[in-house]
């Protein structure tokens, strides 16, 4: 479920003037920040209300309602993006994520050492983040080539999640939360300087994105985190 990402189109050139760039990037930063706090009121409402049992209790309509609701929002969100409508929205669906992520947090919670799981986590998306912010801000190179080679991971990443949902294969789980640590890895890095280099103009847009490739490392980081490191006492 947590294998889900929204690209965003080319623009092509890089002509936005470096003020602008600069707006734009500051924009993003300070409304990726604040969409955390609607995540967590999501993921907090989920986890109080026991909605992420019920989640848990059906994998496959969990992952139907993820995908729907994800879809749904994001469309909506890329239509509105110039409104202060894109902003209420974009904050509405980083609040369903949360509400989505109660699933995860409240199986790693339920482990002895479960909340030290999520800040390890937290800490290692946020080493991920600095890593490639700095990248795409110093490094000469040009990485936004990249955009539709890694979409096609993801493709592939987010087809063989659904069919593990019936397929329930430990080895595979393994290797799909690993590849996608490493696939938006690499996406945050494109999507970052994408905005640095002014191939993306809208800070909504760009927060979408960049508040996507952080959720998926987030949440497949502590999967993998509470496989091998969960306390189960």
């Amino acid at each position: 479920m947590s294998d889900f990402r929204h690209t965003l189109p080319d623009t092509g050139a890089y002509a936005a003037p470096a003020a602008a760039r600069n707006r734009v990037l500051r924009n993003t930063y300070w409304l990726l920040a604040l969409s955390l706090i609607p995540t967590v009121l999501g993921a907090a409402l989920g986890l109080s209300s026991g909605m992420n049992q019920v989640l848990a209790t059906s994998p496959g309509v969990s992952t139907l309602i993820f995908l729907v609701g994800a879809i749904g929002l994001m469309f909506m969100i890329e239509r509105n993006k110039n409104s202060s409508l894109g902003v209420a929205l974009l904050l509405g669906f980083t609040f369903f994520m949360g509400l989505m992520l109660s699933r995860l947090l409240g199986h790693i919670l339920g482990m002895g050492n479960g909340a030290q799981l999520i800040m390890l986590a937290f800490g290692g998306t946020a080493a991920v983040f600095g890593t490639m912010a700095t990248v795409a801000t110093t490094t000469k190179r040009d990485f936004t080539h990249m955009q539709k080679f890694l979409f096609v991971g993801v493709v592939l990443l987010l087809v063989a999640m659904v069919g593990n949902i019936f397929l329930q294969i430990p080895a595979l789980t393994l290797t799909l939360s690993v590849l996608a640590i490493g696939i938006f890895s690499a996406f945050l890095l494109v999507d970052l300087q994408r905005v640095v280099q002014g191939g993306e103009t809208n800070y909504v847009s760009a927060t979408l994105a960049v508040y996507l490739d952080l959720y998926n490392i987030f949440a497949n980081l502590l999967m993998l985190l509470g496989i091998f490191g969960g306390n189960r006492e």
